[in-house]
């Protein structure tokens, strides 16, 4: 079956922030962007703890609550804008202490609990460069980061330093304090607690150069080995723009992000974009739950909500019926990201929430939002939506690899149709690096454009469509497949609630199509319902579609969401697994 657009809704209140995308495409600049901003004061430059918490706390709104964090046993821990800039101050105010200046590197390892937002922007405000970890990884992985950005502090709890720092520490010599939250501090370590009791909360945010580095994210390093991404202040313009655009963020949201803040999105839009826009923030502790979801959602009026299509297939697994336990009335906005969305996700928020999801995409590298489905634009379910104002996106015309085809440093946009996505550099959040690899920098460019290694088709209406990543793409028979449009085609039939998808080699073919498909509750695996998808899949997609489908009800996921082909197709060939550290589930 087909989807039909969904027509943009009415919303009570406040109009959309981007209600005629044509003209604000047509009107906007970065250069205005940056004027909502406020700067340091005396024109000292720009930095991002500033803007997202002491232009606040010192105008009207000190008072706000700025975060709310709930523990695992449903604690709540608010702070408002007034706390955090007293806080982070004192943050900072350590820092200094311990020698820590400009371009340190500062690295977290903790999950949703206060100190780490205290952490962040603290580390923002001495001008030290923020490295946030995946709280899930392993010993090896953390090793790895931890030298490969040139660690100076480590901030991390008790129980994370004892199972995953103590056995590496001597193998760090560059890491110089590891700060524990929590009770006790191990020997060798620092109190978080009782390190920043003894700071003063007054302190003046030295002069930032935009251009200054603030972030290092680590990419997942699901399709090769992780690179650090280099992100400087002048990003918050981007995050800004972006969350109000994207997100539709406006004053008096309740805005909750479920992305783990060691990544991107929840670094990018789980801590700096809401507190830059004054909204108040929630912080869940929680694994994922359905109840504790929609509970979460339901108790603290949570307005916007920003979440993962793992997330929502999750959800949709437990049936719109659960839903309609609580109270979702405050609800008035719904967005994913993390892999693509599948149409059926969009129409089950209708069904299940009152709300489309509206699917957007960006990358570690982008830093913020580069294509998105706008609350005043209409959704076309399956689709990534329209570039940002500000972002000039298109698709090269690509060779036989599926990446862009370059021939003698000049590339060919493709109007109409299917190519690699490419962004035109320039905007503010946009990555100045990766570190310590020039040469794999100066890779991710050709004749103007950034080349982002996605596979993506465009419409008649300047609508892009996800295909596959470029080292994704299925080579068969002379056919270029993308994963995505096959597992997107296998989900809409009415037993499957999840389908990975990858080439397995074919002497014919070169590759063919198989499928490890997921199944909804009451279906059961059977050769019966295994001929039934194959000739579901033949029917809407011909010669493209699975000839090989598993049944597999723990598709493996990383933790940002996205079903780890890699991983599907070393297990099928019996390949070594690699790094998967980034893995869903205990580390």
């Amino acid at each position: 079956m087909g989807f039909e657009p969904i027509r943009k809704q009415g919303i009570s209140g406040s109009p959309p922030n981007l209600a005629d995308y044509e003209a604000a495409r047509r009107e906007f600049s970065w250069d205005r962007a940056r004027a909502e901003l406020s700067g340091l004061p005396g024109g000292r430059g720009l930095n991002i703890a500033y803007e997202a918490v002491d232009r606040h706390a010192l105008g009207s709104a000190g008072n706000v609550v700025a975060l709310r964090c709930v523990s695992h046993d449903d604690r709540v821990t608010e702070l408002t804008y007034e706390d955090l800039r007293r806080r982070t101050n004192r943050f900072a105010n350590a820092l200094c202490a311990l020698g820590i200046g400009p371009g340190d590197r500062v690295f977290t390892l903790l999950g949703r609990v206060p100190e780490l937002y205290v952490t962040v922007l603290g580390t923002l405000k001495n001008r030290s460069v923020l490295a946030p970890l995946f709280s899930a990884f392993g010993p090896e992985p953390i090793c790895e980061r931890l030298r490969l950005g040139d660690a100076r502090v480590l901030v991390t709890s008790e129980e994370l330093n004892r199972r995953k720092i103590a056995a590496i520490r001597d193998r760090l010599p560059g890491l110089k304090h590891v700060l524990v939250v929590g009770r006790t501090a191990p020997e060798g370590t620092l109190s978080f607690q009782e390190t920043l009791a003894a700071c003063g909360d007054g302190f003046g945010i030295p002069d930032t150069d935009p251009e200054d580095m603030a972030l290092l994210h680590f990419t997942s390093g699901t399709t090769g080995r992780p690179k650090a991404a280099v992100h400087v202040h002048e990003a918050v313009v981007a995050h800004h723009a972006t969350a109000r655009f994207a997100l539709d963020l406006h004053p008096g949201d309740v805005f909750w992000c479920t992305a783990d803040p060691g990544w991107v999105t929840g670094m990018s839009y789980g801590v700096i974009a809401p507190l830059v826009c004054g909204l108040t923030m929630v912080a869940d502790a929680g694994e994922f739950d359905a109840r504790r979801w929609y509970r979460v959602l339901a108790r603290h009026r949570v307005t916007v909500w920003y979440t993962a299509p793992t997330a929502i297939r999750m959800l949709m697994r437990h049936g719109a019926e659960v839903a309609k336990d609580y109270d979702l009335s405050a609800l008035r906005f719904v967005a994913s990201v993390g892999e693509p969305l599948n149409p059926e996700a969009v129409v089950w928020g209708q069904e299940a929430l009152g709300l489309p999801v509206h699917d957007n995409w960006w990358q570690t590298e982008t830093g913020a939002i580069m294509i998105s489905n706008f609350a005043g634009m209409d959704i076309r379910p399956g689709s990534m939506g329209r570039p940002l104002p500000g972002i000039e996106a298109a698709v090269l015309e690509r060779g036989p690899s599926g990446r862009a085809r370059v021939t003698r440093g000049r590339v060919q946009v493709v109007d109409r149709g299917e190519g690699e996505l490419a962004l035109r550099p320039g905007w503010p959040s946009m990555f100045r690096g990766y570190l310590h690899e020039e040469e794999r920098y100066a890779k991710a460019f050709a004749d103007g454009w950034y080349l982002t290694g996605d596979v993506a088709r465009v419409d008649e209406d300047g609508y892009f469509w996800f295909v596959a990543r470029a080292d994704d793409v299925i080579k068969s028979a002379g056919h270029l497949i993308g994963p995505f449009e096959v597992e997107n085609t296998l989900m809409e039939h009415p037993a499957v609630a999840e389908a990975g998808v990858i080439g397995k080699p074919d002497p014919v073919a070169g590759e063919i199509v198989k499928a490890f498909v997921a199944l909804k509750p009451g279906h059961e695996p059977s050769e019966e319902l295994r001929r039934e998808l194959i000739a579901f899949g033949r029917r809407r997609l011909g010669a493209v579609a699975a000839r090989e489908i598993a049944f597999d009800q723990n598709l493996p996921h990383t933790r940002s969401g996205k079903v780890m082909r890699r991983l599907l197709k070393a297990r099928e060939l019996g390949l070594p697994e690699g790094d998967v550290s980034t893995l869903e589930g205990p580390s």
